[in-house]
């Protein structure tokens, strides 16, 4: 999963020949020709094939994989997550997306210390905020914002922080 890039989720089914509602979280279609996607079942990335899409929204297509040609085989990816190759995935304009922070570790821009592995960014508030997972096990949301980040190395899949004092003290 380490090489893999969380761009969405499968909604509701959509008429009886297979089609599913696709919610994505990144505009990666945009910007990379794509034939497949990963399909998260049973804990394992599944690799699906696209026979056909077409867009609703900014956020939802209507997916028919290869495959899966009823309402049933459809009704099974219901609420499953979708990831895309890491190798693959292209911002463009050499900018790090949002979900290409996801595995990203946070270390204080200080000490060196490691404070957490990002786990997911969330972007339901007009703060983004990063949700981390500390060494120790417990998990923490801390703003993913510019003055708070020293530096981000893309190859060493690390970001360095300032982060305010006992922000990991607050309870989520």
């Amino acid at each position: 999963m380490d090489d893999l890039i969380h761009i969405g989720r499968i909604g509701k089914t959509h008429g009886v020949k297979g089609e599913v509602s696709f919610h994505f979280t990144d505009d990666v279609f945009d910007r990379v020709d794509a034939d497949f996607v990963f399909i998260e079942t049973d804990g394992l990335p599944v690799p699906f094939f696209f026979e056909e899409y077409r867009f609703r929204s900014e956020e939802t297509a209507l997916v028919k994989f290869a495959g899966i040609d009823d309402a049933t085989r459809a009704a099974e990816l219901t609420g499953c997550e979708v990831f895309f190759p890491r190798d693959m995935f292209d911002s463009g304009d050499g900018e790090l997306t949002w979900a290409e922070l996801v595995g990203f570790t946070i270390t204080d821009a200080d000490s060196g210390e490691t404070i957490g592995e990002v786990r997911a960014i969330d972007l339901s508030t007009i703060n983004t905020l990063f949700d981390i997972l500390t060494p120790d096990g417990t998990s923490h949301l801390i703003p993913a914002n510019d003055d708070l980040v020293e530096d981000i190395d893309r190859n060493k899949r690390t970001i360095a922080m300032h982060l305010p004092e006992g922000i990991l003290n607050i309870e989520n």
